[in-house]
């Protein structure tokens, strides 16, 4: 009883966004108020203020929710077995993946990534600062193991994230989809070539 009590909360969180989601999705942010995303869940807008001060907070946990769930992948590869190349490389096409399909997925999306990147800067600095962490990690099992050679982890891990920059990024991302540009291909030889740069000669 006590637990069922103290997980409610919660569940009314997780819906309250969900349901956001959607309507931001079908609507754009703009668009959607607080009393529609109410309606949608049958309930008085004074409820959602309960949870959420407004509508951008509903936005920032959105942000805080997708954030955790590709850092748990992100950290599931870099402690995975195998050659450190192809750790990094899975790694970042793991990045764009996410990226296509939870952020680019509709047009009216893009608003929502615009005010997530506003209004949640601190937790996305924070977050770049995971990859680059895990990037290192599997950097420094490499120069460890002789396939990689003896760079600064740290600021090679920092250069890999800049010169990727271009995938992770929703705006960038959305230009390229535009574009048509085969994206996975791209990164795939990009990552290469940034590896080929630390691999010790034969």
């Amino acid at each position: 009883m006590i637990t069922s009590a103290k997980t409610k909360p919660d569940d009314t969180r997780e819906r309250i966004m969900e349901t956001a989601e959607t309507l931001f999705r079908r609507l754009g942010f703009s668009k959607t108020a607080v009393a529609d995303i109410a309606a949608e869940l049958r309930m008085s807008p004074a409820n959602i203020y309960r949870f959420f001060p407004s509508k951008t907070a509903i936005v920032q946990a959105m942000c805080q929710r997708c954030l955790a769930e590709v850092e748990e992948k992100i950290w599931a590869i870099a402690r995975s077995r195998g050659p450190a190349a192809q750790r990094v490389e899975r790694l970042e096409l793991e990045l764009l993946a996410y990226h296509k399909e939870n952020l680019l997925e509709e047009q009216k999306v893009s608003e929502v990534v615009q005010v997530a990147m506003e209004e949640s800067w601190a937790a996305i600095l924070a977050h770049k600062e995971v990859i680059r962490n895990a990037i290192e990690l599997i950097l420094r099992d490499g120069i460890e193991s002789g396939e990689f050679e003896a760079v600064d982890p740290r600021e090679t891990s920092a250069l890999i994230m800049k010169a990727y920059v271009g995938y992770c990024h929703p705006m960038l991302l959305a230009q390229s989809l535009q574009e048509g540009q085969d994206l996975e291909t791209e990164a795939r030889s990009l990552i290469r070539f940034l590896l080929r740069a630390i691999t010790p000669r034969k």
